[in-house]
């Protein structure tokens, strides 16, 4: 009896070992002992394939092993640009302020502001929003500003960046699709009556995009939004601005009221 007990056991011990062998090979680390160029070399190398939990996993653990040197910067730069190619916004944003707080004056932190104004400009869920038919008013062009901002920010402080002509053009695009912004709701408000709503934000778009195309409507709307408020003296300053800038505007031409003339810019496929 206490031999077949002992037997028991003993397969039981080894049963055991056995069990916990199995479960160590399942852990183990295929990355131990690997160097940081090895670790950024398959990293680059699953970024290129498009699998990107992989490539983020040997970034962490490039970072988290050898924290200090120019693998480890290069590394923080690539999370980044991962977490962006994954559509994952605010990750890759919260990658992108941390780098510049920890490096402002690394050589390529000018590609780092470009690619938080990529981050904002892609910004899916707000472009979506905004060709949505919701009531404008309710949305805002917060990702826009930001990317808006971002971008000029490099082309102030870094005018030599090989990123600095595409951002500045990033920004004439930028700059009218703000003040179209503007003047899709000033047309919202004036179409519901809102008059004075609409005229500020008229008067906004006028003052903060002067150059830009949207500006023609803007003022158009100023003056018939005065006229309806009974406000002659306002009205017929905004019309002399009006006339003199834009004197073969079609909008007074034919009368139109406003929002009615044309399909909305935004919506692309009217």
């Amino acid at each position: 009896m206490r031999i077949h007990i002992l037997k028991i056991t003993l397969a039981a011990i080894v049963l055991s070992l056995s069990a916990c062998s199995i479960l160590q090979s399942d852990t183990v680390d295929e990355t131990r002992g690997w160097s940081a160029s090895k670790l950024y070399a398959e990293a680059r190398t699953e970024i290129a394939a498009v699998n990107y939990d992989l490539a983020l996993k040997y970034l962490e653990k490039l970072e988290s092993r050898y924290p200090f040197g120019t693998y480890a910067q290069q590394a923080q730069m690539d999370t980044a640009y991962v977490h962006y190619r994954a559509g994952d916004q605010a990750l890759a944003l919260a990658a992108i302020d941390r780098f510049i707080k920890l490096h402002p004056d690394h050589p390529n932190v000018d590609y780092m502001y470009y690619l938080r104004g990529l981050v904002n400009f892609n910004d899916r869920k707000s472009i979506l929003e905004f060709m949505a038919s919701q009531d404008p008013s309710e949305r805002d062009q917060k990702a826009l500003r930001e990317a808006f901002d971002s971008f000029k920010l490099l082309v102030e402080r870094f005018p030599k960046s090989i990123y600095a002509p595409d951002a500045s053009d990033r920004l004439g695009y930028l700059l009218n699709a703000m003040a179209e912004y503007d003047v899709h709701v000033a047309r919202y408000y004036y179409r519901r009556g809102a008059y004075l709503a609409a005229a500020n934000r008229a008067q906004s778009s006028v003052q903060n995009f002067r150059e830009a195309p949207a500006i023609e409507e803007a003022l158009w709307i100023l003056v018939r939004s005065y006229d309806a408020l009974g406000m002659t003296e306002l009205r017929d300053d905004a019309e002399r601005v009006y006339r003199k800038n834009f004197p073969n505007s079609q909008l007074s031409a034919t009368g139109q009221q406003p929002g009615k003339s044309k399909s909305s810019w935004w919506k692309v496929w009217e």
